[in-house]
């Protein structure tokens, strides 16, 4: 192999791409996997349990004291994670460049990696602030809510990007050349 060195960000971009096509397939369509469950409902990037699937949309539990409009441009945001998941893809096939061809294909994985772990760390704060702002509500009201794990496997897509980022780095430095066989 060119450059093993590539190898280790390679693997943790991996990593992150499939956590976060896991979170972009999300509640309403794959029910198992949601951010917060609250009154029988799960909630994700694309819609609620039995919503129609779409960017943006309104929380179905109304709860007083909560402006609606400020929720439902905040559930607009949570397409960073589709794009999060397809830059993490984009690097990963880059650093499969970086690590059967060139250096160059490392460069690149790194760049990649590091515009997907911004996006993953933006959709990640604000998902989180969205949710626990609504969960916090929907609990002082009486109603059940908890934590998906969704929330979870953002924070885990984001720390694999950024190991897969330092890794990536630290691989751009490695050795490359190809061994000559007499």
């Amino acid at each position: 192999m060119a450059a093993s060195a590539a190898l280790p960000g390679l693997f943790f971009c991996f990593a992150a791409m499939v956590l976060l096509i896991f979170i972009s397939v999300s509640a309403p369509t794959w029910n198992t996997i949601s951010f917060m469950n609250a009154g029988g409902l799960s909630f994700g990037v694309f819609g609620y349990t039995g919503s129609v699937t779409q960017v943006c949309y309104y929380l179905p539990i109304s709860v007083s004291g909560v402006n609606s409009d400020i929720l439902h441009n905040l559930t607009c945001t949570l397409i960073l994670y589709p794009i999060a998941a397809g830059l993490a893809g984009i690097s990963v096939l880059l650093g499969f460049c970086g690590a059967s061809y060139h250096r160059a294909g490392t460069v690149f994985m790194t760049l990649t990696a590091a515009l997907a772990m911004l996006c993953t760390l933006v959709a990640w704060v604000i998902s989180t602030a969205l949710f626990g702002i609504e969960r916090t509500k929907l609990r002082d009201s009486g109603i059940n809510a908890t934590w998906g794990n969704a929330t979870w496997m953002g924070l885990g897509a984001l720390v694999s990007l950024l190991l897969g980022f330092c890794a990536a780095a630290c691989g751009v430095f490695g050795n490359y050349r190809r061994t000559r066989r007499l």
